[in-house]
């Protein structure tokens, strides 16, 4: 998931996901464009309900403006994906940067950001298709999911 908005932000972002995602040998089954942060939840909800989709990423850049917009569009954006991963129980990785962030600051996180998100989804979805094919009972013994 890709944010239009800020594009000379969030186009180099998708570069540096797609490189990371390529070092993980993880598949990028849709890239998808919406208008900004704030329009990524129903896209995140539609490639949710995929059985081909096990993670999401959103990439996204919200920058300061005059007003406090930039904080409603970051915190809204970010507990409503946050709430479809728990509905669907599939990972969807935040990499959108901001609230409070100068151009500047959203240029020095371009590389940094999106690979972070690809780790994360990537080792999320892992690690959640290993609990799920755990059938087992083991009372009193602690198993730790790598």
């Amino acid at each position: 998931m890709v944010s239009e908005f800020n594009k000379e932000i969030t186009y180099p972002m998708l570069d540096s996901a797609k490189k990371q995602a390529k070092k993980m040998d993880a598949i990028i089954s849709y890239v998808c464009y919406v208008p900004g942060s704030f329009d990524m939840p129903i896209i995140v909800q539609e490639l949710l309900k995929k059985k081909d989709v096990d993670a999401a990423i959103t990439l996204g850049a919200v920058i300061k403006g005059e007003t406090t917009h930039d904080e409603i569009v970051a915190e809204n954006a970010a507990r409503l994906v946050a709430d479809l991963s728990i509905k669907h129980s599939k990972p969807v990785a935040l990499g959108i940067t901001g609230p409070n962030m100068t151009f500047r600051q959203a240029k020095d996180r371009i590389e940094i950001v999106p690979v972070r998100a690809v780790i994360s989804a990537v080792k999320m979805a892992i690690r959640l298709k290993k609990i799920r094919k755990d059938k087992s009972l083991q009372l009193g013994k602690l198993k730790i999911i790598d």
